[in-house]
This record gives structure tokens, sequence and C-alpha cells, in this order.
């Protein structure tokens, strides 16, 4: 598990507070102070509420608890609660709102997602794609990570996918079978994963040594005549399942034997109902 830095949180607060509260300037409320609670209408899995703690903080108000990431609350549970004078409050209390709105909603679909997995496949993965929303990767990420996921690919630095439009530099797919080989030389510590959509690509490219093939928006039935020849011939190979893939059909896909389920729903998948309570305390 990681935090977003510091950098990152103050750049957030940034960008909808670049110079002051015009709202609560206009209420000569200097000398008042005020507590907040954070809680949930709805049963969710927890994430990012180091990070709403931390905005709390450095817009100066004091926290006095909150619930760690990863963790399973009920309807009506408190998941942050912190004071400060009623100017900071409101200056934090979106802030720190929208961010846990966003992130328990991820990690609680992810969470749903790994749910309906594992009750057909102990031995698949949940894995997120780079489908995250432009400037929140570690955000999401974390969050996905918080519902029990794992990242697909966390960047192009760090992991082989070939797609068809990498194949487009071969005179055909004979040509590209052959220079999976002479990459695994090359980069001898990397596993080559290729995408594949149909039976005889897939099957082709085990033969010529690709260790994962991720089959997009395939057909159960022939999903499972993959997997079927794999388990006999290449047992090795990794398997999996990309492709409009959600909480709706995730199980289905699970229960072919795959090794991973590849999606990017968790990320679109709205926002936790949560609200908030505000009160003077001085």
């Amino acid at each position: 598990m990681f935090n977003l830095s510091t950098s990152e949180i103050e750049k957030y607060i940034q960008e909808d507070i670049p110079y002051f509260d015009l709202t609560t300037s206009l209420q000569n409320c200097q000398d008042k102070k005020a507590q907040l609670e954070v809680y949930t209408r709805e049963d969710i899995i927890v994430s990012c509420t180091e990070e709403s703690a931390k905005i709390a903080e450095l817009l100066g108000c004091k926290v006095d608890f909150f619930v760690k990431s990863k963790q399973k609350v009920s309807k009506g549970e408190i998941l942050l609660k912190y004071r400060g004078s009623y100017e900071d409050i409101h200056k934090a209390w979106r802030l720190s709102q929208v961010l846990l709105e966003y992130s328990c909603k991820i990690s609680t679909q992810a969470y749903k997602m790994k749910k309906q997995i594992e009750e057909v496949n102990k031995n698949c993965e949940l894995l997120t794609t780079r489908k995250t929303f432009p400037f929140s990767k570690r955000f999401c990420i974390k969050a996905a990570i918080c519902g029990g996921a794992m990242p697909h690919r966390l960047g192009l630095s760090e992991s082989i996918l070939f797609f068809d439009g990498h194949r487009l530099i071969y005179k055909d797919n004979n040509e590209f079978y052959k220079v999976i080989k002479e990459l695994k030389t090359k980069i001898t510590e990397k596993k080559i994963s290729v995408e594949s959509e149909d039976f005889e690509d897939a099957i082709a490219l085990m033969q010529n040594g690709a260790d994962m093939i991720q089959l997009d928006k395939i057909d159960f039935e022939t999903l499972k005549k993959i997997v079927s020849y794999k388990n006999e011939n290449y047992p090795y190979v990794k398997i999996l399942a990309a492709g409009g893939i959600n909480l709706s059909n995730v199980k289905d896909y699970a229960s072919c034997e795959i090794d991973g389920v590849v999606t990017s729903s968790v990320y679109v998948s709205g926002m936790a109902n949560l609200s908030s309570n505000i009160k003077i305390i001085e």
C-alpha cells in the first residue's frame, strides 16, 4: 500500500482554493470553531482516508479519527472526523468528502468483483487497466488495490503487451510469431504478453513462446477451448480475459478457469453514497 504525497494533495487543494473561501470570508466568523464528520449511507470498502485526513491537516484542522484504508464499514458509520476553525472546516469539507466518494466507490466495486471471482475461481485475479481518470492514476490505483484488485499495467515502462497495432510492422502473423522467441532472449527477465481475439492465433502464440495471452471480447465457448488447450499443452502460460467485463458478467468469465480478469469498470462506477455533519463546538 502507498499514500499520495503531500505535494499531490497540496496541488489538489490549490485547484479548489487558489486564494481563499469567498463565501465564509463574508460571514465574519473568525472566532467560531466547528467539527465535521463524514459518514457513509451504504456498506463500503474504505480507501484514501489517509489523504482526506491530510487535506484537513494541511488546511489547519485537527483530525480526531479516521478509518484506515481497506477496512469494510457499514451504513451509518463515520469514516473521518476533524475539527478546527469554522472557515478551515469549510475549506476542507468538500475536498475531503469528494475524494472519499470517488475512492470508496472504486474500492467497493473492486471488492464486489473480487468476491464474485472468488466464488468460482480462487486462482483468478482481478486486474485493473491503465484507463484511469487523466491526472489521477495514483489515486485510482490506490483505491482499486484497497478493494482487492491488482494493477494490470502501471504504465508502458514496466510491462510488455503487444496489441494488433504492434503487429503492423510485420508482413504477417507468422513473422510476428518468430519475433516472440527473439524478444524473450532480448529481455529475458520480462514476460511477453500478447492480445488475441481468436482460437487459432492464441494457440500459435502459445506455440511460439508467449507467456501470457490476453483475450479481448471473446465468446465463452472459444475462451474455454483456449483454456483447455493451454491446460493440456502449455500449463505455465497465463490466460487473461478483457473487454467489457464488469460486475454483471465477471463471474461468467472467471468460471472459465482463466488466470485473470482485466477491467476498467471500477473506475467508472460512480460515487459512494457518503454524507457529513457539521456542528459548531465553540
